[in-house]
């Protein structure tokens, strides 16, 4: 294996959203993204004890997760529907419950080893905007449950 020489690129993260079920997962690419971050923070409690000899410790105790996502909204030619991923999105942010989660996954498009899968629970944000702006959304997912790192399946 050679030496890594090349920095990666902001851009090599792909969103897809599951569009089918647990069972007959159906992947469909999120379009237009613009701006993707991804976190994991743990939470770490202090453990230290006498027998420490004076050294703090600390025992993870939790974790939680957050996507957030800016895309450009995309609708068809005819402007009589919007991508299909998008509305799922959407729809998923008005309702409760289980239709609340949306079933994610992303990783390196390129097919290095990152990628994860998980459901979050959108936040729908518009961004508004001038009238020369594109009409761009930030959906920021809030883990519901684990981030669990997957193959990715774009690589080769």
């Amino acid at each position: 294996m050679s030496t890594p020489t090349e920095t990666a690129l902001a851009r090599r993260w792909r969103l897809e959203v599951n569009m089918g079920t647990a069972e007959v997962p159906d992947w469909q690419l999120c379009p237009g993204i613009t701006e993707f971050e991804w976190s994991a923070e743990p939470n770490h409690e202090n453990s230290t004890s006498y027998d420490s000899d004076g050294w703090a410790e600390n025992t993870k105790t939790a974790q939680e997760w957050e996507v957030v996502a800016t895309f450009n909204r995309k609708h068809t030619p005819d402007q009589t529907a919007y991508s299909p991923v998008h509305e799922k999105i959407r729809t998923a942010f008005f309702a409760y419950g289980e239709d609340h989660n949306v079933h994610l996954r992303y990783m390196d498009r390129n097919g290095l080893p990152e990628a994860y899968e998980g459901k979050g629970l959108p936040n729908w944000e518009p961004q508004g905007g001038e009238y020369t702006d594109l009409d761009q959304v930030q959906v920021t997912f809030t883990g519901n449950g684990p981030l669990t790192p997957i193959t990715n399946p774009l690589a080769p």
